[in-house]
């Protein structure tokens, strides 16, 4: 490896101990409650030796569910639980980021009780289908979200952050 790869660096006020990031997968280990857990601290820590962690995808309120068993980080539970991955991680040294997410017109009303999942504009995916509790279904036309909405989808990143 390249001496420059493994050399320290600084982002902002947080200093990396070298330049290998984690790139976010979604792993889907948080269970149908998308609270995180043991097994996901164990997953982070023992990667905590990259220079900086990027976590699985995480849904920023329960309108931007879409992926199963993906952690969230809309309830004070769920904020309070991901503090067991992020304490795992530093105690090892490491540094850790989360990756907030809305799945937008990429979830199904599975996910919704029956309400359709929204997105910028009524336009389907086209191509593969989506995982949903129910097995898999293909996707759905969303429902637009209207312009008074948007600050709420806002609001949920600015709450997550």
């Amino acid at each position: 490896m390249s001496k420059t790869l493994l050399s320290s660096a600084t982002v902002g006020n947080l200093e990396l101990r070298n330049r290998i990031v984690m790139a976010p997968m979604t792993r889907a280990r948080s269970g149908p409650d998308r609270i995180p857990n043991a097994l996901m601290a164990e997953y982070y820590s023992q990667r905590a030796s990259a220079g900086l962690i990027l976590t699985e995808a995480t849904t920023v309120s329960a309108q931007g569910n879409g992926w199963l068993e993906s952690p969230g980080i809309y309830t004070d539970e769920m904020g309070e639980a991901w503090k067991l991955t992020t304490d795992s991680v530093h105690e090892k040294g490491g540094s850790i980021f989360l990756q907030l997410w809305h799945c937008g017109r990429a979830s199904h009303s599975a996910f919704h009780g029956g309400e359709l999942p929204v997105s910028a504009s009524a336009i389907k995916i086209e191509g593969d289908h989506v995982h949903t509790p129910e097995g898999k279904k293909d996707y759905e036309v969303p429902r637009a979200l209207e312009t008074n909405e948007i600050p709420g989808v806002i609001d949920d990143y600015r709450t997550a952050a």
